[in-house]
């Protein structure tokens, strides 16, 4: 029987943080990929390596909308859909699998001046990336916008608008940027869920200070729901999608950078596909990052829509990808740290300078 673990924090267990962070409570109870099948690990070119779902007493927590992992995997970042970021450290096992949370915190996402975000129109957060500066993109839908958060752990203070395409200010209310990603050359796509651009929906990638726009196509009911740059240079999309037969959905599908590029009706490679009797819901956060062994690892994060009839689920994957085992390269986290002044070992705090020191540990 896989009992949940609860982890109750202490301030002065955590990196300093702003004085509207708090620490909350969370509870982590492992799940299986196939509740039918205990020993099933595979999934098209993923296969498992633990899986969580996260519970709180604390009516803040749930919404998660995407999020990004350190490179050495201890450190979660994420943004909710009511205006909140949230961070914790990831627990392994001996054998590398994702296996508990701890040292959870919540603070308010801020506006223009760092004051906390009022009303769902304005704190509707649903992608999050980070850039090579060490600073955050954070997009919200609603109010469609992006905007920039200083460097740190997570994306909290005072935040500055980011230039937008204007197509963007078009979209349905709910159907704006669903999905940031940084690639490793450094350009920052943006994926919309709903904004429709031929048999497909709009997507735009930034080079420098403009943005040139191109097609993601759509097959059947699936959206963009996240994303992620993955360590081979390529974008790797999560699509979700609905059915009342089928249920909720996800399909990881990689396009090659080369072909983000202007007016550009992409391609890409479906990787995997999960649905039911897999463990599977309404997921929209996606992350990457590269091991000290050369491996791929997917992190998948459900947002609950604070509903007793979702979860909030997070799981772990190693990406059979044997195109990118080439030549060993600084991952974008390095460089990102690289370009802000810190190390992976060592990264700006919540507070905005305060440091904070990931546990001694083994590997990546």
């Amino acid at each position: 029987m896989c009992r949940p673990v609860a982890v109750l924090l202490l301030a002065c267990s955590l990196p300093a943080l702003t004085s509207q962070a708090e620490t909350i409570e969370v509870h982590a109870s492992p799940v299986p990929l196939d509740a039918t099948d205990a020993a099933r690990t595979r999934v098209g070119r993923l296969t498992f390596r633990g899986g969580l779902r996260l519970t709180s007493p604390d009516a803040r927590f749930g919404g998660l909308s995407d999020l990004h992992v350190d490179d050495d995997g201890t450190h979660l970042a994420a943004v909710t859909d009511q205006g909140h970021w949230f961070q914790a450290r990831l627990r392994y096992d001996e054998a590398g699998r994702l296996s508990g949370l701890g040292e959870a915190a919540l603070g308010p996402l801020g506006d223009t001046l760092g004051q906390p975000l009022q009303g769902k129109v304005n704190q509707d957060a649903e992608s999050m990336a980070l850039l090579v500066d060490g600073s955050w993109i954070v997009g919200f839908e609603r109010r469609h916008r992006l905007w920039r958060y200083p460097a740190g752990a997570v994306p909290a203070g005072a935040a500055t608008p980011l230039g937008v395409p204007r197509e963007l200010l078009t979209a349905p209310e709910n159907g704006g940027i669903e999905a940031l990603a940084t690639l490793r050359d450094g350009r920052l796509v943006a994926l919309c869920e709903e904004l429709q651009a031929g048999r497909g929906v709009r997507g735009f990638v930034r080079e420098g200070r403009r943005w040139r726009k191109f097609v993601y196509p759509i097959a059947g009911l699936a959206r963009p729901a996240g994303a992620t740059g993955l360590p081979d240079g390529a974008l790797l999309v999560l699509e979700r999608g609905y059915s009342p037969d089928a249920g909720v959905t996800a399909r990881l599908r990689r396009v090659l950078a080369r072909h983000l590029r202007k007016n550009a009706v992409l391609a890409g490679e479906v990787l995997a596909e999960i649905q039911r009797p897999l463990t599977v819901d309404n997921f929209e956060g996606l992350a990457s990052r590269r091991t000290a062994t050369g491996e791929t690892l997917l992190y998948l994060l459900s947002d609950d829509n604070f509903s007793a009839d979702q979860r909030t689920l997070l799981l772990m994957f190693v990406l059979d990808d044997e195109e990118s085992r080439g030549a060993r390269q600084p991952s974008l986290s390095q460089r990102t740290a690289r370009a802000a002044g810190f190390t992976p070992a060592r990264r700006a705090g919540a507070a905005g300078g305060a440091t904070q020191h990931p546990p001694t540990r083994a590997r990546r």
